[in-house]
């Protein structure tokens, strides 16, 4: 905050403190040509109703005192002025580090144990997966559903189908260092017909059925310009990250209509890195969740056996 914004918030927050004090003192003063104490003020409503001038009681009075006092001390101990942090140094950074670091002593042995269990067998504790649960859905959730489905651009990662793996060490490597994926737009490359028939090529993959002069148009483009990255067959890298396009699992939609528009604008993916936010013994534990998610070692076994 500048000086000049922090002396605006000072002189603003005292000056209202000083107008309420002033106000107080002004209204409880006795002033010429008033009525006295007990005595009405000449005013009357519904023929009865009759205004007297009774000063507020005492009590009520020291209240307001009271109240103004305990603003001033809270605004000396605490921050408030502006740039002027208090003399007790408090801060709500101060308060949330120093809760942060008491949870972390009182847990840390818990996923410390948990660290020590392997990934397969973490994945059958009913216990583990309930924490395992809640740090996934604080973490993950927001992009890959609160079930771990996924949505259009987000992994489902509970079909056993992997871009970059499946295996706990692959969930780990993921979950500690992230990922980008980098698909490249071949506007510049690729006309529009082209397009269209790479993209039909790429349906064709999956076994479903396209023109088959624009397969045979688009294999060509296809063997040119994407076996590099998603191999000979379409199975994909998962080394790279690129998707297996024969399994008819579309992270973008694998509709004629949503290949073309990947072919044409290229996708770019990215998976935050959680090393540092959640730590080796956390992600462990989320590890082993996903992994269960996922169907584990059966899913894992079935993919190798399909590939």
């Amino acid at each position: 905050m500048s000086l000049f914004w922090s002396l605006f918030i000072i002189v603003l927050t005292l000056g209202n403190i000083f107008a309420c004090w002033w106000l107080i003192r002004w209204t409880a003063k006795p002033r010429a040509g008033e009525a006295a104490a007990h005595e009405t003020t000449g005013h009357v409503w519904d023929g009865d109703l009759t205004e007297y001038n009774n000063p507020m009681p005492r009590w009520w009075l020291w209240l307001f005192y009271i109240t103004i006092v305990f603003g001033l001390a809270y605004l000396l101990f605490f921050p408030g002025l502006g740039n002027f942090k208090g003399l007790l140094g408090w801060s709500q950074y101060g308060l949330y580090e120093a809760e942060m670091a008491a949870a972390e002593e009182r847990f840390e042995p818990i996923y410390a144990a948990y660290a020590e269990i392997p990934v397969p067998t973490l994945a059958s504790d009913s216990e583990a997966m309930a924490t395992a649960g809640r740090l996934f859905a604080n973490n993950c959730a927001t992009c890959h559903g609160s079930d771990g489905r996924g949505a259009r651009g987000y992994p489902n990662l509970s079909d056993g189908v992997w871009q970059w793996g499946g295996s706990p060490e692959a969930i780990r490597h993921t979950l500690i260092n992230g990922r980008q994926a980098v698909m490249p737009a071949f506007a510049a490359a690729l006309s529009e017909t082209e397009l269209e028939a790479t993209a039909a090529y790429v349906y064709s993959l999956s076994g479903r059925e396209a023109p088959a002069r624009l397969v045979a148009a688009g294999r060509e483009h296809y063997q040119t310009l994407c076996i590099a990255c998603h191999g000979a067959e379409g199975k994909g890298n998962e080394a790279l990250g690129a998707p297996n396009l024969t399994d008819n699992t579309w992270l973008y939609g694998g509709s004629l209509a949503a290949i073309t528009e990947t072919l044409n604008q290229g996708r770019n993916g990215i998976m935050p890195a959680f090393a540092e936010s959640l730590g080796e013994n956390r992600v462990h534990l989320v590890t082993a969740y996903v992994y269960r998610l996922s169907g584990g070692e059966e899913n894992s076994d079935d993919e190798l056996a399909a590939r």
